[in-house]
């Protein structure tokens, strides 16, 4: 065996552990912390417990809450400035994927040594950075573990950052800040948690043990869990497991990276605005059916989980977990056409050939994807 395998050193785990902010900023020891959120997670009141613990411990806050969205390239600068400005010796990220992303470029880049445009790519940065905590009111992006950062620089363009630089140094699970997320928003960062699992569990490229015992324990909890946490969003417990199996959905995947299922769905999203997972899900059955030929034998083991009573061949029950998960998006509600989200037959040259740019991911998927394969998966779920 031949890996490594890179995670957060530390992760706090429990109801109202948002509580435990200040206690950590002093170990960390900051005094001043800028806090970035977006506006939807500040009006829900999500803040408050976060707040107090940290004016509890002495420590000083700017919250910095304009976070969109994919966030393009002004927003994460903004943010950098602003915290420039406030003088900040700590960062923490409190919110959804998009504001855990922002968090890990504002502490990479606040300390001065490197710009947005030089940090782009595998490897590129360097840091230092300042500490960094990440507490997500989502179950889906895993942000909070990864070492990767997404930005929008263009119309239908994203760019990653990906360096263990900006893995923080604790990631904070507080199921009570996912109690209010809505039905639509839970299944839609679920679905995503899963693709990350899948993706992860099937990649051609650093697969390894580790990720392939937490993305089968991350699956096994979202299967599990998604539907109650869409039907009683208050079921703590399915809240608790949605957060976990996000996080070790995480972990598989920064160490087992993703592949054409994000490559699809990053154009979605950028040029249509269409949330991440959503965009994820939109495109997940068609692309698990391009891939079933090249590597049946790792689905047919995802299938032993979403699909328990399955028999027969590794390709048998490899089909039967595509005929599930392609059931799934419809029985949480979800929209399952491209059509349904405004686009249209005219769109998908100019979706396949942004699709193709994001080699960083299409080089891990089990079956080489070209252009045409992506036009079609495209034309598939149009």
């Amino acid at each position: 065996m031949n890996f490594e395998f890179q995670t957060p050193r530390s992760t706090l785990v429990g109801s109202g552990s948002s509580a435990r902010l200040g206690e950590l900023a002093r170990q960390l020891r900051c005094q001043t912390i800028f806090l970035v959120t977006d506006k939807g997670v500040e009006q829900a009141g999500l803040l408050t417990p976060a707040l107090a613990s940290l004016a509890a411990a002495g420590v000083a806050v700017t919250v910095y809450s304009d976070v969109q969205a994919d966030p393009p390239a002004a927003i994460v600068m903004a943010a950098v400035d602003a915290a420039v400005s406030a003088k900040a010796d700590g960062v923490i990220g409190l919110g959804g994927g998009s504001s855990l992303d922002v968090a890990k470029l504002v502490a990479l880049l606040a300390p001065g040594r490197e710009t947005l445009e030089q940090v782009y790519g595998v490897g590129a940065a360097k840091g230092p950075r300042l500490p960094l905590i990440l507490v997500p009111t989502t179950a889906g992006t895993g942000s909070e573990v990864t070492p990767i950062s997404i930005v929008t620089t263009g119309e239908g363009q994203k760019k990653g950052v990906v360096t263990p630089v900006i893995i923080p140094d604790w990631a904070v699970l507080d199921a009570d800040l996912t109690l209010g997320l809505p039905p639509h928003v839970t299944a839609a960062t679920g679905v995503d948690a899963m693709v990350h699992a899948i993706e992860a569990f099937t990649s051609k490229r650093l697969k390894n043990p580790l990720s392939d015992v937490f993305a089968r324990e991350a699956l096994s909890l979202l299967v599990a869990n998604i539907h109650e946490a869409c039907r009683n969003g208050s079921n703590r417990a399915a809240r608790e497991n949605m957060l976990l199996g996000a996080m070790l959905a995480g972990m598989a995947f920064a160490n087992s990276p993703v592949a054409a299922v994000h490559a699809l769905a990053y154009p979605i999203g950028a040029r249509f605005h269409v949330p991440h997972g959503l965009s994820n899900s939109l495109v997940l059955p068609a692309v698990l059916r391009f891939n079933a030929e090249a590597a049946p034998e790792l689905y047919a083991q995802l299938a032993d989980i979403v699909v328990p009573g399955a028999r027969g061949t590794a390709s048998e029950k490899t089909a039967a977990l595509v005929r599930q998960l392609a059931a799934l998006p419809a029985e949480l509600g979800l929209p399952t056409r491209l059509a349904d989200v405004g686009i249209v037959k005219a769109d998908l040259p100019s979706l396949a050939a942004d699709a193709m740019l994001q080699t960083r991911l299409l080089v891990n998927n089990p079956r080489e994807l070209l252009l045409a394969d992506a036009h079609a998966i495209y034309e598939e779920v149009l």
